[in-house]
């Protein structure tokens, strides 16, 4: 796989995240009177669409807004629970539905800044919010009065003649209260509780070690000379980043998120790739106090543990009961078919670049630092070009308006136009106002795509503001990258993986942005994990679609369409190194796996023993291509959500292509076909089952073959 990002979904809690999108009317009269006037979340914001009011947040309103809105949430819950009427669908499900707006507005908004633009103080409350906020949702969950009105609702859901997507939620809410702990006696109800708090709080410490750990492992060489192969630009912006560090003189390259680097594909000097490959493979495990290590054991032993409470032999089949794979059985037989394959082209790629290797005497055999260098000079000799020659043609600007925006166009019919009225948190974030195919205004898109060592690692899109009819709110959402920024007045030019990413993550909003359910609980991409990264997948498609690339592909300075013959070779590369990406991701996914679904008796004390012997025990061990994650910096297992769920990428591709197979067949990239997958998939969110979606739209279930046909794999 390409790329790897993480959708975020924004909300604290569950049923903060479900009321997620504020109201379109003034804040209740019991969150006035809870909360300073003065804070900008005492009531909803005046901005349009109740865009976040960037400019008047500061880190201390959000611990005052947190404790309102928890105080707020609570009496509207234990006055569900305490109604003397006969429980029915609407005083019972659908005032849950409208509960906790106050805290959605915060959490929503804390969460979204301090993924993006944090600092100590944010990392302060979070730290100290976690497991409050944590216990508040064990409160509501675990509160039996208000489970036995669920429940009263639940048991004569047949004779309530329901339309569906209310039928699914009532569903949803009584699944997520057995799924909480709502049926545990009161002392397993404790623990339970316990476990949560600490859950929570190792997640916040874990996020923040690995991006404080990321910039605490820099590499910091002596002289230009070890930097050699790196363009001029990047070696004035890794000397600038030294003399920040106060060590003028010297030159830092900042660690990105994944077990590869970037610089690696350039670096001629194989001592500095060395250093550099092995800086990033230490982060987390190399002692200090940013070591994960023990907080991994702690997590893997409470999730184990919690899962064992709850009835199920581990935590991947407590979390994926709620996935469409439902099994752990499933996500190993879908990694097992994949990682074969996969490796077997990894080994064949290798075979290629030892070629090269040797051609030139290098002396050595390839190893992982080795690969991202020695497969562009494959790739040169094989299609007779490299990366470098490709930037000049994606200007940041012209991918996003040219490329992005114009495939959604002409897609869906939507429009775009950056608005500078609006604050922001950076100065370099940008706003957009999107209309639909009638002119009306259909969402606010923010764009953040800039890496600041104050931001999380990765790509990623979260919601500020979800569409729902219930309380008449639409989207607000955004789009993160982590380019780096180039010194001022020179261009932004992109690789096409990041390219690609933009693509990506923009399929994501528009998941977001044609939401069209009732209820706040569906809304947006607000699904099953293992089927949000469908539609950003999808999207990837019009990336290399030659209508879209002829548009946004010209050179920054001439305005030059791309040579075709370069285009051509872009598009026939479209599976080269592919053996390594797959291989490298489904590491990732198999130790993600294999940590989740021991037992609570079986959890190992060396943290790299197990995933070394993990990684050997499923044919993932090719030395030259580590996982894309290593365990001590895998913040999707172990701080964002994704724990037992990193597959997802995996499973939602193999949706994806087969999409993609489907607009081939039908004329490709043409407006009947957005307008039938929009209707059909991007605005159903979560408001059925996801696979009932799918089938819908396809008229049958998925077939694995275009995704193996998609990645290179078919001839293994």
């Amino acid at each position: 796989m390409k790329r790897h990002h993480s959708f975020i979904v924004a909300a604290s809690i569950a049923l903060a995240y479900a009321a997620s999108a504020t109201p379109s009317f003034a804040a209740s009269t019991a969150s006035a009177s809870t909360l300073d006037a003065s804070n900008p979340f005492a009531q909803v914001s005046p901005l349009p669409f109740h865009y976040p009011q960037f400019d008047k947040i500061k880190p201390e309103h959000f611990k005052p807004a947190y404790e309102a809105g928890m105080r707020e949430q609570l009496r509207e819950v234990d006055a569900i629970a305490a109604n003397r009427a006969a429980p029915t669908f609407d005083n019972t499900i659908v005032a849950m539905e409208k509960s906790g707006r106050l805290l959605a507005r915060v959490s929503t908004t804390f969460s979204n800044l301090q993924s993006a633009n944090t600092n100590d103080d944010l990392d302060a409350i979070d730290r100290e919010m976690s497991p409050v906020l944590a216990a508040h949702q064990d409160a509501i969950y675990m509160n039996a009065k208000l489970f036995a009105r669920v429940k009263a609702v639940y048991d004569k859901r047949a004779s309530l003649k329901l339309d569906a997507e209310s039928e699914h939620l009532l569903e949803r809410y009584h699944r997520d209260f057995v799924r909480a702990g709502a049926n545990l006696s009161n002392a397993d109800k404790e623990k339970l509780k316990a476990y949560n708090g600490e859950i929570a709080s190792l997640q916040s410490k874990f996020a923040q070690n690995t991006l404080k750990e990321a910039n605490a492992s820099a590499l910091i060489v002596d002289t230009r000379a070890e930097l050699a192969g790196l363009s001029d630009t990047q070696i004035a912006a890794a000397a600038d980043e030294a003399k920040k560090r106060g060590q003028d003189g010297k030159f830092a390259i900042v660690l990105g998120n994944t077990t590869g680097q970037a610089p690696l594909a350039q670096l001629t000097n194989r001592t500095t790739r060395e250093r550099l490959l092995a800086a990033s493979m230490a982060r987390g495990s190399r002692g200090g106090e940013f070591d994960n290590r023990q907080l991994v054991l702690r997590l893997v032993t409470l999730r184990a543990q919690k899962a064992a409470l709850l009835g199920y032999p581990n935590f991947a089949a407590y979390s994926l009961e709620t996935e469409t794979a439902k099994n752990p059985q499933a996500v190993n037989k879908l990694l097992a078919d994949v990682i074969k394959p996969a490796e077997a082209n990894a080994r064949n790629e290798a075979g290629e670049i030892q070629k090269v290797i040797d051609a030139e005497k290098g002396g050595f055999q390839v190893g992982p630092q080795d690969w991202a260098y020695y497969t562009d000079k494959v790739r040169a000799q094989k299609f007779a070009f490299d990366e470098n020659q490709l930037k000049p043609y994606f200007e940041m600007n012209n991918v996003v308006l040219n490329g992005v925006f114009y495939a959604a166009n002409k897609e869906f019919g939507i429009s775009f136009k950056e608005r500078h009225d609006l604050p922001v948190y950076d100065p370099d974030v940008r706003v957009f106002d999107v209309f639909d195919t009638d002119g009306k205004q259909l969402a606010i898109f923010i764009m953040d795509y800039y890496a600041r060592p104050n931001k999380q690692g990765g790509a990623w899109e979260n919601e500020y503001v979800t569409q729902n009819k219930l309380l008449g709110t639409m989207p607000v959402v955004a789009n993160h990258l982590n380019i780096p920024k180039p010194p001022a007045g020179q261009p932004t030019l992109l690789t096409f993986d990041e390219v690609t990413t933009a693509f990506h993550e923009f399929g994501h909003a528009l998941h977001s942005m044609f939401s069209n359910v009732k209820y706040p609980t569906f809304g947006g991409a607000n699904t099953a994990r293992d089927f949000v990264e469908y539609p950003s997948q999808q999207n990837e498609m019009w990336a290399s679609w030659p209508e879209v690339l002829a548009s946004y592909a010209k050179h920054y300075q001439t305005g030059a369409p791309m040579p075709k013959a370069l285009l051509d070779k872009v598009l026939a590369t479209k599976t080269f190194n592919m053996g390594y990406i797959t291989t490298e991701y489904t590491a990732a996914a198999i130790l993600d796996q294999q940590w989740h679904q021991l037992a609570p008796n079986a959890i190992p004390t060396d943290v790299l023993g197990f995933e070394a012997q993990a990684l050997a025990n499923n044919g993932a061990d090719f030395k030259p291509v580590p996982p894309r994650y290593r365990t001590t910096y895998f913040s999707h297992s172990f701080s964002l959500g994704y724990s037992a769920g990193y597959y997802a990428y995996l499973w939602s591709e193999k949706l994806a292509a087969d999409t993609s197979a489907w607009f081939r067949e039908n004329g490709g990239l043409q407006r009947k076909n957005g307008d039938t997958y929009r209707k059909m998939v991007l605005s159903r969110g979560g408001s059925q089952d996801e696979l009932k979606t799918y089938h819908d739209f396809r008229g049958r279930d998925a077939d694995i073959k275009p995704l193996l046909e998609r990645r290179g794999l078919t001839g293994n």
